[in-house]
């Protein structure tokens, strides 16, 4: 079994560093397309990780025993769970509340205490075939704030689990207006947002503005980048998410937008401590592919002040 590079000093004290199955081309529960979890799972461990994100529930085991084997085994840690649903369909609440109780659960077993919580996109994520309307009524968006608080107070006291909820192409909280009206829509005690630094450029947002404003409201982050001239594309050809990725819209830095160095800047000067996980788009990729990025992005990050070696406290 391969073995972690030594920890790296830290400079950025408050922030800890992880990474992802979504850099890792992973999606889906399953699919034909992705790596199995145990090759994930090494190698995340030989490019130099100790916390992870669960990913799609399902592709990691969901047993709780069994995953704390596969990860004792490696010397990994768990910084949260990921789960998908639709804060503005009530009708579908309660299969969404099963879906999130099950990735709660696991989260909470797993020993972490955030649940990044994912919109559906309105296209279709292989085909970019619309599935319902990109815009939502001021009824529905009052019902997801609602449902929103509901879900994290639910989480909260049942789980001690975090709610953060994560911006995403193709989704109903995509741009900047939209992720501040959920935030306006909500109540920071059960609802708070994982700045996702890769989609709210995808969305025409400024990551930068939104730490300084809402800063009190990051509960967690997911660190990308996007490149400016396939996001030009999206914008001239109307792509959807799933065609922007296959023509590499998700970059490694040093190259596309936002700068991490300047994102780190700004989270460190919250007053808060906070996972930063790295998650590049790949899918679909081939196997060998997401190695080398990991590594790569590591050693970039590390030089910009991030490293994996503490905890987060909990304090929102």
């Amino acid at each position: 079994m391969a073995t972690a590079p030594p920890p790296l000093r830290t400079t950025v004290g408050n922030l800890c560093l992880g990474s992802a199955p979504d850099s890792w081309g992973v999606w889906f529960p399953e699919d034909e397309h992705q790596v199995p979890y145990t090759r994930f799972l090494d190698e995340l461990v030989r490019a130099g990780y100790e916390w992870l994100e669960l990913g799609p529930y399902g592709y990691l085991p969901t047993d709780p025993r069994r995953l704390k084997a596969e990860l004792d085994a490696r010397g990994l840690k768990v910084s949260g769970g990921t789960a998908f649903g639709a804060l503005h369909r009530p009708e579908a609440w309660h299969e969404m509340l099963a879906h999130v109780r099950q990735v709660a659960a696991l989260t909470a077993a797993a020993g972490a205490h955030h649940l990044v919580f994912i919109p559906p996109m309105y296209r279709d994520e292989k085909t970019g075939t619309f599935t319902e309307s990109p815009e939502l009524t001021a009824e529905q968006w009052a019902g997801s704030g609602r449902a929103a608080d509901r879900l994290g107070r639910l989480l909260l006291e049942e789980y001690d689990v975090r709610l953060v909820v994560h911006p995403h192409a193709d989704s109903h909280i995509q741009t900047q207006a939209e992720i501040e009206r959920l935030l306006n829509e909500s109540d920071s005690r059960y609802t708070n947002l994982c700045l996702d630094t890769g989609h709210v450029a995808y969305g025409g947002g400024d990551n930068l503005d939104l730490i300084r404003r809402f800063g009190e409201r990051v509960g967690y982050v997911h660190i990308k980048q996007m490149d400016p001239e396939i996001l030009a594309q999206v914008a001239a050809e109307g792509l959807s998410f799933g065609e922007a990725v296959k023509r590499g819209v998700c970059v490694s830095p040093p190259a596309g937008v936002p700068k991490p160095a300047d994102v780190v800047g700004e989270l460190a000067a919250l007053d808060a401590e906070l996972f930063v996980i790295v998650e590049q788009d790949l899918y679909p990729c081939a196997p060998e592919v997401p190695l080398p990025i990991a590594l790569s992005t590591r050693e970039h990050l590390a030089g910009c002040g991030l490293s994996g070696t503490r905890r987060p406290n909990l304090d929102r």
